[in-house]
């Protein structure tokens, strides 16, 4: 016979009161790691593990803006975090939108291919054309925007402008792309319009990287490689007559064959001085922050040339470390382009590739004394704005490929990349 239930065993029992230890703000925390975590969880190990690797460097970037901006921050008059806080303002907003990219269907991209083109092009026109153009007050190249108190580079958005553009189009073409007049004459045509627009603020350096992304897109593509030499030849005998026709561009190419040659006081102080930072460092450098050359001795320490900075704090070790970063994100890119069966997606993650580790090993090469001084950014590491959230943006759209890629159908092993 069962005994009967008394009031207080039907009554609700009430919840545990919290340990001691517990505050709200626990329980929130968890809740928030338990939900970023159902966000990721589905992903794909291309997705984390380029998602991961962009992340670091952008981290990384950060330290050593901090470091190698300080001195020089603090010499105009601001404080010495003025430039760092300014880069992490610009990586708050940028990791955002390369997240928020990665949501996006790989259709959207391709229907925003050609809006994407004519409004980069546009603001590129402004520049050149208005009054709103600037130098920056770097005295040579007019390849910056000024709308009041806001400054960018609209180079950077043709980068990606472009890179969506081809992708769409070599997508379309598939099945002609062998015939030139029907793939890759189009593609010339346009892209020559693009790039004669940046090449008209006479930023050299800018349209190198960009003649770099068209030959990428269309190698991936598939282009034939008569066709591909051909065009590739031609564009470098146009850089070439290029460089030759102003002054300060005949003396980067003097201040690389002969350093001591050039201008002590410009081109020719700048190399010197990044040999001098790198031999500096030696093989484990001179320890973080403790750099010489930042003393205003380097120019441009924490922008084109902080990759000297970086030998010469942390050594051999340290340069090492970020030519392998950029070994692995080459990889991530690779991985996300065997994985995906869109044509649309490999060529536009192989430009991208081709933009972002391609600039890093310039950027290098000039640091190292390989190149002239071209005066692009180091990826995702250099002090800048503008470049640092196309990067990411970039990212994101290779990152939205990944998510497709993950859930859809995948490419047959073996297969070429082209």
């Amino acid at each position: 016979m069962t005994a009967p239930t008394s009031a207080a065993s039907r009554a609700p029992r009430r919840p545990a009161e919290p340990a001691p230890g517990d505050t709200p703000q626990r329980g929130t925390l968890v809740s928030a790691r338990i939900s970023l975590g159902k966000v990721f969880a589905g992903e794909s190990a291309n997705y984390l593990l380029l998602l991961g690797v962009t992340l670091f460097m952008v981290v990384f970037g950060l330290v050593m803006v901090l470091s190698s901006s300080a001195v020089d921050s603090h010499s105009n008059g601001d404080s010495f975090f003025a430039r760092f806080l300014n880069q992490g303002l610009y990586a708050m907003i940028g990791v955002p939108i390369m997240l928020l990219a990665s949501r996006v269907p790989a259709s959207f991209w391709k229907w925003a291919a050609w809006p994407a083109l004519l409004g980069a092009c546009a603001l590129q026109l402004l520049v050149i054309a208005t009054p709103l153009g600037s130098d920056n007050g770097t005295g040579y190249n007019q390849n910056w925007l000024r709308v009041g108190p806001v400054v960018f580079q609209p180079s950077e958005a043709i980068k990606i402008a472009m890179i969506l553009w081809m992708g769409m189009f070599i997508a379309r073409k598939q099945d002609r792309l062998s015939q030139w007049k029907y793939g890759l004459l189009p593609v010339v045509l346009v892209m020559a319009v693009a790039v004669g627009l940046v090449l008209a603020g006479g930023d050299l350096g800018t349209t190198s990287i960009m003649v770099a992304i068209v030959l990428g897109a269309l190698f991936f593509a598939g282009i034939p490689l008569r066709q591909l030499i051909t065009t590739g030849v031609i564009a470098i005998g146009a850089a070439l007559l290029f460089a030759i026709t102003r002054a300060n561009r005949l003396e980067r190419i003097l201040g690389f064959l002969h350093p001591s040659a050039a201008d002590p006081l410009s081109t020719g102080w700048q190399i010197e001085q990044s040999n001098f930072a790198l031999a500096h460092g030696s093989i484990v450098g001179v320890g973080l922050g403790n750099s010489e050359s930042k003393w205003n001795w380097l120019p441009a320490a924490s922008t084109d040339f902080i990759f000297s900075i970086i030998g010469e704090e942390l050594g051999l070790l340290g340069a090492v470390v970020v030519l392998l970063l950029f070994v692995l994100l080459a990889i991530c890119f690779i991985r996300v382009m065997n994985a995906s069966a869109d044509p649309f997606a490999r060529v536009v993650t192989g430009a991208v590739m081709v933009w972002l580790v391609g600039q890093g090993l310039v950027n290098i090469g000039v640091v190292l004394g390989l190149l002239p001084v071209l005066g692009v950014p180091l990826p995702l590491i250099s002090a800048g704005g503008t470049a640092l959230i196309s990067s990411l943006f970039a990212i994101g759209v290779v990152l939205s490929f990944a998510r497709t890629a993950s859930s859809g159908p995948r490419r047959p092993r073996g297969t070429d990349l082209r």
